[in-house]
């Protein structure tokens, strides 16, 4: 799933949450609600603009419609923190390590 895909996704996840239809978040937004919709599907480019109107629109955070780092596989998770863990200092890791197991208890 590419990031527009990912950020659609969010957008219509944060809609639903708020139960609100698409036509209620494009009249809020004054967009159409067929641009909404491909906006969800991935399939526009939306400027910041379009991004603080719909943002609005739902009251959140702009913030929050990039905050789609649950959706991931368990394979890019797994990914992430092999990254994160081949960089980190050994005081890192070992923070890490503890978060982690207080986390799984």
């Amino acid at each position: 799933m590419n990031k527009k895909e990912l950020i659609g996704r969010r957008i219509q996840e944060l809609r639903k949450k708020h139960g609100l239809s698409q036509e209620k978040v494009a009249e809020k937004a004054d967009i159409s609600p067929n641009y909404l919709s491909r906006i969800e599907c991935g399939k526009e480019n939306p400027t910041l603009d379009m991004f603080i109107k719909i943002a609005d629109a739902l009251e959140v955070e702009m913030l929050e419609i990039f905050d789609f780092e649950h959706i991931v596989s368990h394979k890019e998770l797994k990914e992430a923190m092999q990254s994160i863990a081949r960089t980190a200092d050994e005081s890192t890791l070992r923070l890490a390590l503890k978060v982690i197991r207080a986390i799984a208890r």
